[in-house]
């Protein structure tokens, strides 16, 4: 009975996040995924013999592109973990990251200066 109180029941199996990443606390890829970076297939058929259950997850919730925010959602995996993973299986091949092309518009100082200039005369 001394064990009970190092068991959640109601969790069901409990496994340490540095065991779904082998260990490892950052990703292989020098890339850090954005929350709003969308995901889909990459175009290589996983093997489901050599992938992790959490990645079969990932590639099943990847049917159609999702965000990397909705997928750790999806997944119900902590945001480092699916990064991590996520690099896996974009160095396979087998999903891609795309980044939104609204993301990288709006770096433009004269569209944010237009901006500005429109906020002021309102």
């Amino acid at each position: 009975m001394a064990d009970d109180k190092w068991k959640d029941w109601d969790a069901g199996p409990v496994s340490r996040p540095y065991t779904l990443t082998g260990g490892r606390t950052r990703p292989r890829a020098d890339r850090v995924y954005d929350l709003m970076d969308v995901v889909g297939h990459g175009g290589a058929v996983p093997d489901p013999a050599v992938l992790r259950p959490e990645q079969m997850r990932m590639v099943a919730v990847c049917s159609t592109p999702v965000t990397v925010a909705d997928l750790a959602s999806a997944t119900d995996l902590p945001l480092g973990v699916l990064r991590i993973l996520l690099a896996d299986l974009v160095h396979d091949q087998v999903l891609e990251v795309r980044t939104p092309a609204a993301k990288t518009r709006l770096t433009d100082k004269n569209v944010l200066r237009q901006v500005l200039e429109g906020l002021q005369t309102l």
